[in-house]
């Protein structure tokens, strides 16, 4: 796809937002989706190829800052973020035969669903009251979750940060800042299979990716 100045500035710009979005929680593909299809025009199926881009670049980026800190994921990052790229094998695997009509409906919903999360979500535990349960059952709730994650992250991924929040604090009791490490492994693993997935069916536009990209990183 050609770009002019003002296209690749709306590009950098809306990388550098959803950059920040998704090292903060999630939600970045919520913006960055509907700017390439209806702004750029282009189709939805490399629309949401080309957006993994973005996402595995961002969450590098803050898997790389969270290491920096000190802030560990393994062991269990590890299991997740291999659950989870099972999952969206299949899911990444479904969205390269989806409609338009379909993909649109779709994230539609996803974005009111979200939306509704966010407001009516109001209840947060302090990390000092967290201890976090990792092992056992708990353990395969999380393996479980992080499956059907991997699934809609490869099918289409907007949101799924928030997603991933709620399952990591709530059920296994991750304060915040763990949460968002172990988030940004996971992502960046079972993105890599869903990019490879939409690359082999020729679904990503990589000079518009870039562009985004570069917004992500500053983000």
């Amino acid at each position: 796809m050609l770009l002019d100045v003002n296209s690749i500035l709306i590009l950098v710009g809306v990388g550098l937002f959803a950059g920040v979005v998704n090292t903060l929680a999630g939600g970045g593909s919520l913006v960055t989706l509907p700017v390439l299809i209806l702004f750029l025009g282009m189709d939805e199926v490399t629309a949401n190829g080309t957006n993994r881009l973005m996402i595995i670049f961002s969450a590098f980026v803050a898997n790389y800052g969270y290491t920096t800190k000190g802030i560990k994921t393994y062991p269990y990052g590890i299991y997740l973020g291999l659950t989870a790229l099972i999952g969206a094998i299949i899911g990444a695997s479904i969205a390269v035969d989806i409609d338009g009509d379909t993909f649109k409906r779709f994230l539609a919903i996803i974005m009111i669903s979200i939306g509704l999360i966010i407001v009516f979500n109001t209840k947060s535990i302090s990390s000092n009251e967290l201890v976090e349960r990792l092992n056992g059952k708990y353990l395969f709730y999380a393996l479980l979750g992080f499956f059907f994650i991997g699934i809609y992250g490869g099918f289409l991924n907007a949101g799924v940060g928030i997603v991933i929040m709620l399952l990591l604090t709530t059920v296994n009791r991750v304060n915040l800042i763990r949460t968002n490490a172990i988030k940004a492994f996971a992502v960046f693993l079972y993105s890599l299979a869903a990019l490879l997935i939409f690359a082999m069916e020729g679904k990503v536009d990589w000079i518009v990716g870039f562009w985004m990209v570069l917004g992500s990183i500053i983000g």
